[in-house]
Order: C-alpha cells, then sequence, then structure tokens
C-alpha cells in the first residue's frame, strides 16, 4: 500500500468518525454542539500527499508559543546554527529559541542537574563531554529511529558519518582544531607545520592555546614532538606520554595567551596579541574570506572532531528539544550550515548539497576540514578514550596551570 493511499485512508477515517459524532448529537437535540462540530468538520485540514499537516493545523501548531534554550560557542559559529537551523524552525512550528553562549565542558549542567534547577534545554557539545554527561546520567536519551532518514530513504544511522549518533547525542558538524598564524608577522620563511608552532626561535612571537581543557592541547604537543597520529592515544596510555607531552608544552608555556571562547583566537590575532594560535578552523576560515584578515590555516596535523547537540536531563521542554534536534540534524539543514561556516556535515546525504558561501559566494567544500587536502595528516579525536581518561588529566592539567 503506498503512503498516498495511508494517507487517504486516515483521513476518510477521521471524516467518519467525525460525521458519525454529529449524528449522535443531532439525535440527541445538541443543536448548538452539532453546529459547532459540523464547522469543524467542514474546515478540518488533510494531510499533503507526504503525509504532513498543513502549517496552520492544531498538530502543526503544538508547538507555538513555546521556547528553548539551545546553549553553543557564539560568534560565527553560532550565527551559522541561527541562520541554518533556529530560524527556519521558529518559522516552521512558532515557537522560539534563547540562543545561549558558553565556554565547553560539563560543569555547568551537572550544576544545574544536580541542583533541580535545570534552564538549558539543548547544549552543543564536543562529543568526548557528551559521552562523559551520558555516563554521568548528564543528558537525556535519544532515540536514533526518531531521526529523519536522508531524502532517498537511508536511515539516519546509516546516513551519519562513524560514530556521528551516540546514546545520548546527535552529531551536526565536523570539526578541525588546527593552527592559524598572521601573515605579516613572517617573512618569506613563514610557518608550515605543527611542529613550527613549537619553535620559539625560527618562529617567534606569542602563542594562542586553549584554557579549558588539556584535550586537544596534549595531543599537538605529542604531534609535533614526532609520534605518529596513529600512535598518539597508546603513548597518551602511557605514564611517560603524559609527561612527554607536558614536556613539549612546558617548552613554549611562558609564551602562551589562554584563550577559553571560540571566538578568542581570532581576536588575539587580530589584536596582534600572538602570532600563532589553536583555534577551530570555522572561526579562522570566517575571519579570512568576510573579515579579510591576513591569516593562514595550518592543516599539518590537524584534529578532527564531533560536535554534537545533547539535552540536558530533567529539562521541562523534552519533546521540544527533540523536535528541534531531529529538525536541525536533517540533511538539508547541515548542508545550509556549511553554506555559513566552514565545518563539514555529519551526514553523507548533506555533502553533494553543500555550495557557496551564503555571505562570499566562496566554494565551501574545499574549505571543508575533512577535505583530502586538508585532511592528509589529520587523525580524528578518540571521543571514547577521553570519556575514560579526561577526569584524571583534566586534574594534572589543572595543577601544571597552576604551576
Amino acid at each position: 500500500m503506498g503512503r498516498l493511499t495511508t494517507v487517504i485512508i486516515a483521513a476518510a477515517a477521521a471524516i467518519v468518525i467525525l460525521a458519525g459524532v454529529l449524528l449522535f448529537m443531532l439525535n440527541n437535540n445538541s443543536e448548538h454542539d452539532a453546529e459547532q462540530m459540523n464547522k469543524d468538520l467542514n474546515s478540518m485540514p488533510l494531510p499533503s500527499a507526504n503525509g504532513a499537516m498543513p502549517a496552520g493545523s492544531p498538530a502543526g501548531a503544538a508547538l507555538r508559543g513555546q521556547s528553548l534554550v539551545v546553549v553553543s560557542w557564539g560568534g560565527a559559529y553560532t550565527k551559522s546554527q541561527i541562520e541554518a537551523y533556529h530560524k527556519p524552525w521558529e518559522a516552521k512550528t512558532g515557537a522560539k529559541i534563547n540562543s545561549v553562549d558558553y565556554s565547553g565542558g560539563v560543569a555547568e549542567i551537572k550544576a544545574q542537574v544536580e541542583a533541580g534547577n535545570v534552564n538549558w534545554d539543548v547544549v552543543d557539545m564536543e562529543i568526548a563531554d557528551a559521552q562523559r554527561a551520558c555516563d554521568e546520567g548528564l543528558l537525556e536519551k535519544i532515540d536514533a529511529g526518531l531521526l529523519p532518514p536522508a531524502p532517498d530513504g537511508t536511515p539516519a544511522v546509516q546516513d551519519f558519518v562513524p560514530n556521528g549518533i551516540t546514546p545520548c547525542a546527535v552529531t551536526s558538524i565536523v570539526f578541525g582544531h588546527i593552527i592559524a598564524y598572521d601573515s605579516t608577522k613572517f617573512g618569506a620563511s613563514p610557518p608550515r607545520t605543527l611542529a613550527d608552532f613549537f619553535n620559539l626561535t625560527a618562529f617567534p612571537g606569542k602563542r594562542g592555546l586553549r584554557k579549558t581543557s588539556p584535550t586537544i592541547n596534549l595531543e599537538m604537543a605529542l604531534r609535533a614532538d614526532g609520534v605518529a597520529g596513529d600512535k598518539v592515544y597508546a603513548t597518551l596510555s602511557t605514564r611517560a606520554g603524559i609527561d612527554r607531552a607536558f614536556a613539549k608544552l612546558d617548552t613554549i608555556k611562558n609564551q602562551v595567551v589562554w584563550w577559553e571562547a571560540g571566538a578568542q583566537p581570532v581576536q588575539l590575532l587580530a589584536d596582534g596579541e600572538v602570532t600563532m594560535t589553536s583555534a577551530y578552523n570555522g572561526r579562522i576560515f570566517d575571519a579570512q574570506v568576510n573579515e579579510k584578515k591576513p591569516f593562514v590555516i595550518i592543516w599539518d596535523g590537524e584534529l578532527l572532531e564531533l560536535d554534537v547537540f545533547g539535552i540536558t536531563k530533567g529539562t521541562k521542554h523534552l519533546n521540544l528539544a527533540r523536535d528541534f534536534i531531529s529538525f536541525a540534524t536533517d540533511t538539508q539543514r547541515l548542508a545550509d550550515q556549511a553554506r555559513w561556516i566552514a565545518y563539514g556535515p555529519a551526514r553523507r546525504s548533506s555533502l553533494p548539497l553543500v555550495g557557496k558561501s551564503a555571505l562570499s559566494g566562496v566554494d565551501m567544500r574545499p574549505n571543508m576540514p575533512n577535505a583530502p587536502e586538508n585532511a592528509a595528516n589529520a587523525i580524528q579525536v578518540d571521543f571514547q578514550w577521553w570519556a575514560d581518561h579526561q577526569e584524571e588529566l583534566n586534574q594534572r592539567w589543572n595543577a601544571w596551570l597552576a604551576k
């Protein structure tokens, strides 16, 4: 039986039931109620051929007037989400999104859940943090079966990148942790490799590094110290390997300017406070292309990571949050976000739909962090490894920072 036939039968059944109620009312002299029911019957919207209810129908307007708090990283990244996800979802549902910025981690989520005072509904998270939060019972479970399939019918679980759907999270983007530098600060021999970031003699100047977590910093340190990509986590699994990573970071620690929010590395470069910095590739692309900044990305040693949506445990808007995530991670929406910032969509079906930048007209595909030419020497962050080791390394990281 085809979908259209099914929809027609369902609509006809609904009309028959309402008509029966109408006749019952007439036979029982409920003239006023019957008249109202007749009006409702005549004005009842029917499903379209694809089974969707019209926008003005009671089902389509069920979310109207509700509000959702969506937490993300701010700057150009949040703007890409607002344009690709928030605005069209608000137009579709009539609900409103309150956008809040944060600097990552799970501390604020944990505090809300433990206090029983949850005011964050959907949180954009790095996948390692999401896995840890899930393990600690801080996130709601997400049924992958509720996510829309690809346009050709491929189920979501087969359409997303590997590890793109976990018990408590759904991936939206693939992004790159890269090194960027200001081209005006170096002459004819600019830095070209990750190792150059740690070479203060050949490439003098302050360095920018993220303060909030040892994640990425330890991997970059080992790779710059000569550890092969496929050996990084095996090395970090030993005491000697961790010591080696911190020793490498010691070589530049006195020259580091620490950043926390994703927009800060761009500002540090623009203000001349640093000559080189770790950063998210999309932020640097935005500054290069849309703000015409003289910044250059070093793709060597790139660390690829998945960014996901999670739902805070105990939210009062669970169904609203699920609806938003289902909408925001469909094929078209993920392709749309890639037009606003240079992060790769997490669905395979989205990639062919990625076009030119909505702001500059630049072709976005060559600027994706997972483009073959950019990811030639990249590794993916092992989120499960970090979920198992984050707590102990956070303690060492904080102690090292305090020295």
